[in-house]
């Protein structure tokens, strides 16, 4: 490319869609490229390569697989997919006209994640074999969690190791009907339409549980630069929308707990970081001597409001059998909030 505004159309492309015309360059990650385009006849699209870095041609496999997989859904919850070129991995989708989310977004946000999650239900095989099964939390999770609750001289009920083993297990199993997940549905993903709200950016796409992303909205978006903590009736209602539209798109209810989810989020130390921090470094071990920001809040106010969302699910003892972990998250809660007093809630609005 002569410069930042050439696209790789291939000869295959320009044949079906023509060629590109007032390409404009759109903020993107590092690891791709994007552009607005002008297609004749065929009005404005976006033109997303993935370039070249570990892992690119999977990523651009996944965000394929998961783009036409969700153009099944009765309702649009993607873009359309216009064209692919997999030599160049080079995506070509309609352009949506985003708007600024109205108050309460998080119910349309659930309702159109379970209508996402359910579009895998109903495909081939083989267009589900395009997608890696989600990786939940591992024993590594569960020792640097402990680690961590020692070192905050929080006393461990003799019963939580089990307890974790078993939400590991329990975690680890696939759904009987795995669902479609994003891999990353935050704030800045889901664009929000006059037609409703579509997903984007699906480069790790995988098959599992839909409540571990219906989970997003209550733990805080554990994968995301932008945490917030909604009010407790406002999640209510979001969960009760996400169960009515999987319900509706499928006959069944979804596969899971949703506080097994929740505590799956919590101990795991690479959900407090970027996807590009995440290299094995153990960061829970890292909380206690140093602090670091990540978006709307930093790595201490992340775990402070999980843990005290895994309390508020657990302290009855009834759910998924994890009343030992919850007595132990409402004791580290206390603890953090007494060695470092001046940390402040997530918030409750996401940024403009």
């Amino acid at each position: 490319m002569n410069n930042l505004t050439d696209v790789p159309f291939g000869e295959e492309l320009r044949a079906t869609l023509g060629a590109p015309s007032r390409a404009r360059v759109l903020d993107s990650s590092p690891r791709s490229r994007v552009w607005r385009v002008e297609l004749p006849g065929g009005g404005p699209a976006v033109v997303k390569q993935l370039v070249d870095g570990p892992e690119a041609a999977g990523r651009y496999a996944r965000e394929a697989a998961a783009l036409r997989l969700a153009g099944r859904a009765e309702q649009p919850v993607v873009p359309r997919l216009l064209g692919t070129d997999d030599d160049a991995r080079l995506l070509v989708m309609e352009l949506l006209d985003h708007r600024p989310p109205t108050e309460g977004w998080e119910v349309a946000y659930a309702e159109a994640l379970a209508r996402l999650h359910a579009s895998a239900l109903t495909a081939p095989a083989d267009e589900l074999a395009a997608l890696p099964a989600w990786s939940g939390p591992r024993d590594a999770d569960i020792d640097s969690f402990l680690a961590l609750a020692h070192e905050l001289e929080a006393t461990v009920p003799a019963a939580v190791r089990d307890e974790l083993d078993g939400l590991v297990e329990r975690l680890g199993r696939p759904p009987l009907r795995p669902a479609l997940l994003h891999g990353d549905p935050c704030p800045g993903n889901d664009l929000h339409t006059p037609d409703g709200i579509r997903f984007v950016d699906f480069e790790q796409a995988s098959l599992g549980s839909g409540l571990m992303e219906l989970a997003y909205v209550r733990i805080g978006f554990p994968t995301c630069w932008c945490v917030t903590a909604a009010p407790a009736p406002l999640l209510d209602a979001a969960e009760a929308a996400y169960r009515s539209a999987w319900r509706g798109a499928t006959g069944t209810e979804p596969e899971g707990d949703l506080a097994d989810a929740c505590a799956g989020w919590l101990i795991r130390g690479d959900a407090l970081v970027r996807r590009d921090h995440r290299d094995g470094t153990d960061h829970l071990a890292r909380l206690p001597r140093q602090d670091w920001t990540w978006g709307t809040a930093s790595a201490r106010q992340r775990l402070l409001h999980r843990l005290g969302v895994v309390a508020r699910m657990t302290e009855d003892g009834t759910n998924s059998g994890l009343g030992g972990l919850g007595r132990l998250a409402t004791e580290m809660a206390a603890r953090i909030r007494a060695r470092w007093p001046r940390l402040a809630p997530v918030p409750v609005r996401r940024p403009e």
